[in-house]
Formats: C-alpha cells, sequence, structure tokens
C-alpha cells in the first residue's frame, strides 16, 4: 500500500474504533506510521482526508454493488442482485459499511460529495430499477430515494445484528432478509 492508503485505512481504523471526533493527526501519524508531514502532503485537514476516506468507501460499494448486475434480468433478479452485493459488501467490508451508513448524512462530509455518485453509478442503477417497478406497477408510488434508502435501512440494520453476533446470517436467513426488503416496497 502507498502512504496515502496506509493514513486512509489508519483513519477509518481510528473511527472505527473510536469515533470521528477521537481521530488526531497525532494518532494517524502513529497508526500509519508516517512522519508528521506525510500526510499534509496528501491532506489539506481532517475534513478533507474524511472526505477523502468517504469518497474511496463509497467507491468501492458502488463497484461491489454492480457486480454480477443484469440489467436484462427480471425486476426481481436484479433486486436481488443489488441487495446481495450491499449485503456482501456489508459483511466483507464492515468498517466501510458502517462509515458510509453513520456519515452519509454527516455535516462532516461535504454537500457536494455525499451528493455526487460514486463513479459507478449504482445509485443511479437502484434508483432506475426502483423506477422501472413502479412503472410496472410492482414497487410501490412513492419518492424513489425514500425507497432506496428504506431497502438500505433494512439491510443496514441487519448488518448492525450481524456486526455484534446477534446471528450468524447464513444462506436461508439471508434468503429471508431479501424476500422481506422486496415485499417492503411491493404494491
Amino acid at each position: 500500500m502507498s502512504k496515502k492508503e496506509d493514513i486512509m485505512m489508519a483513519t477509518l481504523d481510528l473511527i472505527h474504533e473510536e469515533g470521528l471526533q477521537s481521530v488526531t493527526f497525532a494518532k494517524l501519524f502513529k497508526r500509519a506510521n508516517v512522519g508528521s508531514g506525510t500526510i499534509y502532503n496528501y491532506f489539506a485537514n481532517k475534513e478533507d482526508l474524511v472526505n477523502e476516506v468517504y469518497k474511496e468507501s463509497r467507491t468501492h460499494m458502488g463497484e461491489y454493488l454492480l457486480q454480477g448486475y443484469d440489467a436484462h434480468a427480471s425486476l426481481y433478479e436484479r433486486f436481488k442482485c443489488l441487495q446481495m452485493n450491499r449485503l456482501r459488501f456489508g459483511m466483507h467490508f464492515p468498517k466501510k459499511f458502517l462509515f458510509i451508513d453513520s456519515y452519509s448524512f454527516s455535516p462532516y462530509i461535504s454537500t457536494e460529495l455525499r451528493n455526487t455518485d460514486d463513479g459507478y453509478n449504482s445509485s443511479k442503477t437502484v434508483q432506475d430499477l426502483i423506477v422501472d417497478g413502479q412503472r410496472q406497477g410492482i414497487i410501490k408510488e412513492m419518492d424513489s430515494h425514500l425507497c432506496h434508502q428504506l431497502i438500505h435501512g433494512i439491510i443496514s440494520s441487519i448488518l448492525k445484528g450481524y456486526y455484534v453476533n446477534k446471528y450468524p446470517l447464513n444462506e436461508e436467513q439471508i434468503r429471508q432478509m431479501i424476500e422481506s426488503a422486496w415485499k417492503a416496497i411491493l404494491v
């Protein structure tokens, strides 16, 4: 990894362990094993660093969401693919998932970054799926952003229970969760 990646990973680790307010450059120097001037070669300040970690995390999740996605599959198969990928991303990258989930609506993340897509258009893909389902009379008529947030909220809540070993999320539980998320938005 490059020094910049080391700094970003150390930032994500510290945010996960101690919370954003506890992250200081002194802790980052130690955790990333870099000199004090190194951080300033890449980031102007803490806000710049946190925004970059957020952007990288969202880009990674966006790429992950679209793995195996077939735009020509049935509405349900497309939904299932996107939500399985969202769930698996959260299972494989819990620090990034929790960071995105916690800070997407934080004033710490710049408005411009919050409103920027992830580079893979995954948010647009989800929105398009919802609108397509609404046009077909399959998905409830509601603001597509609210519908998207509803789906994400279900998966986020399940993942948070998984993180604290409330349940193992075996294949049957995953199937049930995806089905429940799907039924939550059906007409």
